[in-house]
């Protein structure tokens, strides 16, 4: 097979499947939404070199879904092939599935969609003349003709469902469906930057990616000018499968190479609230890897202020063999030869990336210490005996307290106090502050689709916002517990709270709690020793002092009789 995956679809090379082959790949057959139509769709043009990916969707997909390529295209007989059961242009004759080297083989896309949908193929290889094909019943071609077109594919499905009515009304939402192809096309602008790929919805730019090949370029396009401009690039080989490392010995060792790993790291002041926006990639295929999206995080380490999550676009590319990415039948996994190695590897990558990246804050605190630890009410503190003895590392208060030393975590601490006046502030209606003029916020093509079937939800938790071009509203008030408005930026973690399923009625604690992290306090803030003093007071005026919203522990408690035992001591204050 040639080392070229895209070869395999030029000229006349779309085939029948032998037997055995149709059996081992039937689970991998099944449309059960729109936006697996987009995915294979995609994936068919990447397999035939697209530089530039057009994706046009008609309400939630279901009316209509266009995808068009600038690649290889097909001839009249790979045209009428295509569309028939068990063909494909993915495999070399007498290849097995394992031996694929495009996105991983995916059965007969195109007659799986018409088995359920309308289909109409528009191709062309470089021809005078295209080729267009129509199945409007099922597999099998209805009607072949001569039709105009330049080098490349077109395919238009419509009416999707419409003989499975069952399968229709087990749908979501239109806005839901929606936002699963925009989060679908997102996760390939972002993870092939070197493809032009555009999404529109209902005759509407949603976004467009210029297809450079750099990585910040696309995050520009799916995101916005804020997040894009606080980036750092991520491009690291690490050796792997050596047998002195954590890939073990015996076969690994002989088959080591090198891990490259690539992608953009968007800067820790900048935040979401779930691990949902970062992005992941293997030899080229984005898939979910909740290992790879948890070894991202952890390489951001303590610059992530707790219970947040970062923005991270990372494509590895393993050494031959080390990835299986025919495990899942719609590809939405991969399995690693040695996953620990790997995850290990990326961890380190974006650690050291980040460690001589710029990791000075832009910005001041959300909230002022001093205007955002007023009394909670005037109940003792729990604390009230304690002083103030230093600060360690900008992050811990050291306080003598009794006879025992008292370690403050002063971030939990803070989180802890503006948590519980969030719950006193909105314990009826929410209060709200007017942001004038409005603020334009950026969100992602998913969240903006969401926006309209949450309206309620969120004005209901304070947000009053109306769409404003593409991917943009305008917010025109905020949530502002405690007197202080929210920053305009943090509908975009109630919109994904709201996604993810959460309501008002049963999901405002998670977005008290994720409100309350903004403005708290963050590693290196230095407090005066008055600032330290009212922390703690406030702390001790709390309901529950001891632990933050998020159940960490806000204080450790030292005993004398530690330090006793550990300097040998035979009493706590003998000489």
């Amino acid at each position: 097979m040639s080392d070229d995956p895209s070869a395999s679809i030029r000229g006349d090379h779309v085939r029948r499947l032998s037997e055995e082959t149709v059996a081992s790949v039937a689970a991998g057959e099944v449309i059960t939404r729109p936006a697996d139509v987009v995915v294979e769709l995609i994936e068919n043009a990447l397999d035939a070199g697209a530089g530039r990916i057009d994706v046009d969707v008609a309400g939630d997909g279901t009316e209509q879904i266009r995808v068009s390529d600038d690649g290889h295209g097909m001839s009249r007989r790979d045209a009428e092939l295509a569309v028939e059961r068990h063909t494909t242009s993915k495999l070399p004759p007498e290849g097995s599935i394992e031996a694929a080297g495009t996105l991983g083989f995916r059965g007969e896309a195109l007659a799986s969609i018409a088995t359920v949908a309308g289909l109409e193929l528009l191709t062309n290889d470089g021809d005078p003349a295209g080729t267009r094909v129509v199945a409007a019943d099922g597999p099998g071609t209805d009607r072949v003709e001569t039709a105009g077109r330049g080098q490349g594919t077109t395919v238009t499905v419509r009416e999707l469902f419409a003989g499975t009515p069952a399968r229709r009304e087990s749908l979501a939402t239109a806005r839901t469906e929606f936002a699963r192809i925009s989060d679908a096309v997102s996760r390939y602008a972002l993870l092939r930057p070197d493809v032009a790929v555009s999404l529109t919805h209902d005759d509407a730019a949603v976004f467009s990616t210029p297809g450079t090949g750099e990585f910040a370029d696309a995050l520009l396009a799916v995101y916005d000018r804020e997040v894009a401009a606080r980036t750092t690039t991520l491009d690291a080989s690490r050796a792997i499968g050596s047998g002195d490392s954590d890939a073990g010995s015996g076969d690994y060792a002989a088959t080591a190479g090198e891990l490259e790993i690539t992608g953009v790291l968007v800067h820790p002041s900048v935040t979401r609230a779930r691990r949902a926006h970062v992005y992941t990639a293997v030899d080229g295929r984005p898939v979910r890897d909740d290992r790879l999206r948890r070894a991202v995080a952890a390489g951001y380490g303590e610059l992530l202020p707790d219970g947040r999550e970062p923005i991270a676009v990372v494509s590895i590319t393993t050494p031959p063999s080390w990835a299986d990415h025919n495990v899942h039948p719609r590809k939405r996994e991969v399995r690693l030869r040695d996953p620990d190695a790997v995850a290990s590897a990326v961890e380190a990558a974006v650690h050291d990336a980040l460690s001589t990246a710029d990791r000075r804050r832009s910005e001041e605190l959300a909230m002022d210490l001093g205007e955002s630890i007023e009394p909670l009410s005037a109940t003792e503190s729990a604390f009230e005996d304690a002083e103030v003895i230093g600060q360690y590392r900008g992050l811990y208060l050291l306080c003598s307290f009794d006879d025992d030393l008292l370690v403050v975590d002063q971030h939990a601490a803070h989180e802890r106090v503006n948590y519980e006046r969030l719950q006193e502030a909105v314990s009826g209606e929410t209060p709200t502050a007017e942001i004038d003029p409005p603020a334009s916020v950026s969100l992602t093509p998913a969240q903006y689709a969401a926006v309209q079937s949450h309206r309620d939800a969120l004005v209901e938790l304070g947000y009053d916002v109306d769409p404003f071009g593409d991917t943009t509203v305008r917010v025109r008030s905020v949530p502002a517990p405690m007197g202080r408005a929210a920053a305009p930026e943090s509908v975009c973690d109630a919109v994904d709270a709201l996604r993810n399923g959460e309501m008002p009625e049963d999901g405002r604690e998670t977005l008290l709690k994720e409100l309350a992290c903004h403005p708290s306090l963050k590693a290196g803030d230095e407090l005066t020793d008055a600032e330290a003093s009212t922390l703690l007071e406030r702390l001790g005026s709390c309901e529950n002092p001891y632990a933050c919203p998020h159940g960490r522990p806000t204080v450790l408690t030292i005993e004398e009789e530690v330090l006793v035992r550990g300097f040998g001591r035979r009493g706590p204050r003998m000489e």
